[in-house]
């Protein structure tokens, strides 16, 4: 049953993100109203949002964007940085959500911030600590249950992405409509993009959830013997 589930879990996300590419490349094609690249879009939210301390520099790679919050960079891939529309005006008022997140001492922004060096670690060691806790299950049970732990941290730093991830677009949302950036036409597709990523975290955070599951399953059935 629990490899159905893995089945399912990996499947859903393949087709996410396929549907994700095509959303993004179809509003690519549609122009914001008031022409403001990617950049100008991340400028303005942040000086709307009292914020001048933020840079918005441009990164190599596709749908590379994101907030870094240790040197307070916006980094936008070289696409959205440079273009004019809908798609790119999201990514960037979405990065930038996490920008005014950070300002204003979000406090699910702050708890996954407080965790990235513990997931790091857990992320660098959990799959050799759990690979080895299998084959000395049944004489160093300790050894898959430290790799158990690991994990739990990696999946609760997923649930706690998803509250992080869905405020920045809600900010990103609302930013959009006020400022004017897009319009009845334009508002739409905008939400659709944004939506349509935010569930590719959610798949992400319940398939992490469903292979934690499995780990103790395996810990729980070679404990008994």
């Amino acid at each position: 049953m629990i490899y159905i589930i893995f089945i399912v879990f990996a499947l859903i996300s393949f087709l996410l993100q396929n549907r994700l590419q095509s959303k993004f490349k179809r509003y690519s094609k549609l122009p914001v109203p008031n022409g403001l690249t990617g950049k100008d879009v991340a400028e303005k939210m942040l000086h709307d949002n009292g914020i001048y301390d933020v840079q918005v520099i441009s990164t190599s790679g596709h749908l590379t964007d994101h907030y870094n919050p240790a040197n307070q960079t916006i980094n936008l891939s070289e696409q959205v940085y440079a273009s004019s529309n809908v798609a790119a005006a999201a990514i960037a008022a979405h990065e930038t959500g996490h920008a005014v997140q950070h300002a204003y001492a979000y406090a699910p922004l702050t708890l996954r911030s407080k965790l990235v060096p513990v997931v790091n670690f857990a992320s660098m060691w959990m799959q050799w600590v759990l690979l080895a806790g299998i084959i000395f299950l049944q004489s160093f049970p300790q050894l898959m249950l430290a790799g158990i732990i690991l994990f739990a941290l990696t999946t609760l730093f997923s649930f706690i992405t998803l509250p992080v991830e869905i405020n920045a677009s809600q900010r990103a949302l609302a930013w959009l409509n006020n400022a004017g950036i897009t319009n009845y036409e334009t508002h739409e597709p905008a939400k659709d993009a944004l939506k349509t990523a935010a569930y590719t975290y959610v798949v992400a955070a319940l398939g992490s959830l469903a292979t934690l599951v499995y780990y103790i399953l395996i810990f729980m059935g070679g404990s008994r013997r």
